[in-house]
């Protein structure tokens, strides 16, 4: 059985990440998630409302990133 070189398609060909880059992508959404909920407590314990905004933001934003990485 031989390869075909000129039917080969490489991943930059096909626009496709390696997957150890899309592993990176979901490993930086999850310390996002992990990142806002440890803020998410800090601001209950000091009853800091700035702070647990932004702890929701960073939640939102990790689920986003983590639900656009697993749609790749």
């Amino acid at each position: 059985m031989t390869i075909e070189k000129n039917k080969v398609k490489t991943q930059d060909e096909l626009n496709e990440k390696a997957p150890i880059d899309q592993v990176e992508d979901r490993v930086e959404a999850k310390m996002k998630k992990l990142e806002g909920n440890a803020k998410q407590r800090v601001a209950e314990g000091l009853q800091n409302k700035e702070l647990a905004q932004e702890a929701d933001r960073l939640k939102k934003e990790g689920d986003d990133e983590l639900r656009q990485a697993r749609d790749k």
